[in-house]
């Protein structure tokens, strides 16, 4: 579904990400790990149009997607939610989700936000409260429930426990599988939380220095603290 070949890029004139190539298959769940300032999020960056390729071809459905802004890739399926909470703090609930689908017509988002409603009941109870007064936990629940209004092909996440307090870790992920499995939505997530992502995930790369550093199944990195230490030292 979604494929990088040799991809470079950055910031400015500071080169972040070295020849990085992964793929993604529909229906998957990806995860990339690997220490702080590795490139794991410029990654999901470049995928979804905020900072440009420098180099290489990243194409979604076997059509490059190189030049397209980041509404272009929203409408062909792809979508993210950005690191941290990242909510609206002074709209309620409903206009955070009505803003999801900015893209769709009126009718179209409707639908969309009431069937949003039904994934997420709490939602639904806090539909008039101003998003700044929800718990981080709720306000991590808008930020993913948002960026699924448009219907994505691929959801791309950033951290998706940041802010998260430790008893919440568990429903999250929990969360993340069951919409994986029910609307088959593929997904693609960097996560600091590693053995948590690893249990949901079905294929990691590791990133170090822009580079990759593993690629393989989950399974070939849950419990072997070795071969993670490796990755992340």
């Amino acid at each position: 579904m979604l494929k990088l070949k040799n991809i470079q890029s950055g910031y400015g004139k500071k080169q972040v990400l070295f020849d990085v190539s992964m793929s993604i298959d529909k229906g998957e769940i990806v995860s990339i790990i690997g220490p702080n300032g590795a490139g794991k999020s410029t990654i999901l960056k470049v995928i979804c149009g905020a900072i440009p390729v420098w180099n290489g071809n990243i194409s979604f459905k076997s059509k490059s997607i190189n030049k397209n802004s980041i509404s272009q890739n929203i409408k062909s399926g792809i979508t993210i939610a950005p690191q941290g909470s990242r909510v609206f703090n002074e709209l309620t609930v409903r206009d955070n989700l009505e803003l999801g689908g900015y893209l769709l017509n009126k009718s179209h988002v409707k639908k969309r936000v009431e069937y949003i409603y039904k994934v997420f009941p709490l939602l639904k109870e806090r539909s008039k409260q101003i998003a700044g007064k929800l718990s981080g936990g709720e306000q991590q629940m808008l930020a993913l429930a948002r960026a699924l209004i448009p219907e994505p092909k691929i959801l791309l996440l950033d951290e998706p426990s940041l802010g998260l307090a430790p008893n919440l870790l568990d429903e999250v992920f929990g969360r993340l599988k069951e919409l994986n499995q029910d609307l088959k939505v593929t997904m693609l997530i960097v996560e600091q939380k590693v053995n948590k992502v690893l249990g949901i995930s079905d294929r990691t790369y590791s990133v170090k220095l822009g580079k990759i550093a593993f690629e393989g199944k989950s399974t070939e990195l849950i419990g072997n603290k070795g071969k993670l230490k490796e990755l992340f030292l």
